[in-house]
């Protein structure tokens, strides 16, 4: 189906007149760079803490929506657990750890990878692109998610080969499922790049349903978070394992410069880098969570440290990529 400017209906999302400065690259002592979105800050109440740029407008949560999308499959009677319910989540690098593990769900429904509807595509791990053969299916970062979709169709006797279409038995779940989890209607719902239904929320709902899973409001919430904080390595890049690791949060990266991070307490940040970038996404994160007494400013150096791109000249650092929040 083709697209063009005019299919789509004047939408409340999210503008350049709603954000702010969230971050800034300085380079020998001059400020380079800016990076700027909007973000929300929930405590464990889920109530707004603190907010940056215009929090109420409509954003795509892109993965960060895998949470919501994997406790649907829970809610839909699948019993997963362990690294099986992560992949469930996951925005995986292709590895074949990675693999056997979606390989396995596929073989609890009695499938195989041609059964899965998400594009073809390189691992994002360089090992393991270097060792493919070329772009699969099984090596797509979302095919955990279309795997445990699958299983849940098998188990509830929905069919197959429209898994992904918006009015599914299973994708209506979804949906229901982010209604109660961020507080508010789905009015607008678009195509992920994997090909599954895309609804669109506010940075303050999307706050509020990822500390409602960080801290495990109900069963579901507390299976998929206690099977995260176990197997980390299963969710998403290494970068977001270490600050998941190292701070026992849960956290979750979304293409176009989405991300989220909650606390055991509830305590959750969800934000948008409105040019799409991903560099900014965990300095302004712990920085927020440093402001609300989650992570302490040694545990933020040590992450940034490891996960912050530096800013070199002549192969030395001249700078550093700050939050401005």
């Amino acid at each position: 189906m083709s697209w063009s400017a005019g299919d789509d209906p004047e939408l409340d999302n999210l503008s350049a007149a709603g954000v702010v400065p969230l971050a800034a690259v300085h380079r020998s002592r001059m400020r380079e760079s800016i990076h700027l979105g909007a973000a929300a800050v929930v405590g464990p109440d889920g109530e707004i803490v603190r907010a940056l740029g215009d929090i109420d407008a409509l954003i795509y949560p892109r993965s960060t929506l895998k949470f919501l999308q994997a406790i649907t499959v829970l809610r839909s009677g699948v019993d997963l657990d362990g690294p099986e319910l992560v992949l469930a989540a996951a925005s995986h690098t292709g590895t074949a750890a990675h693999v056997e593990v979606v390989r396995s769900i596929l073989h609890r429904a009695g499938l195989d990878e041609s059964a899965l509807q998400c594009p073809a595509d390189w691992p994002s791990d360089s090992n393991s692109r270097d060792e493919a053969s070329g772009p699969a299916r099984l090596t797509m970062n979302c095919s955990g998610k279309h795997a445990a979709f699958l299983l849940a169709c098998v188990r509830n006797g929905w069919p197959i080969d429209s898994y992904l279409a918006p009015r599914h038995p299973l994708q209506l779940i979804v949906q229901r499922t982010v209604e109660d989890y961020t507080g508010e209607t789905v009015d607008h719902t678009g195509i992920d790049g994997c090909g599954a239904p895309l609804h669109a929320v506010s940075l303050r709902g999307l706050a509020r349903a990822t500390g409602l899973v960080a801290r495990g409001a109900d069963a579901e919430a507390v299976r998929l978070s206690r099977a995260i904080r176990r197997d980390p390595w299963a969710l998403d890049s290494p970068a977001v394992a270490s600050v998941m690791s190292e701070l026992g949060l849960i956290a979750k990266n979304g293409a176009e410069g989405v991300f989220v991070a909650g606390s055991p307490d509830g305590t959750a940040v969800a934000l948008k880098i409105i040019d799409g970038s991903t560099r900014a996404s965990i300095p302004v994160a712990l920085a927020l969570l440093e402001e609300q007494g989650i992570v302490n400013s040694e545990q933020a150096a040590t992450i940034l440290a490891a996960t912050t791109q530096p800013v070199l000249g002549g192969g030395e650092p001249v700078g550093q990529l700050i939050a401005l929040v």
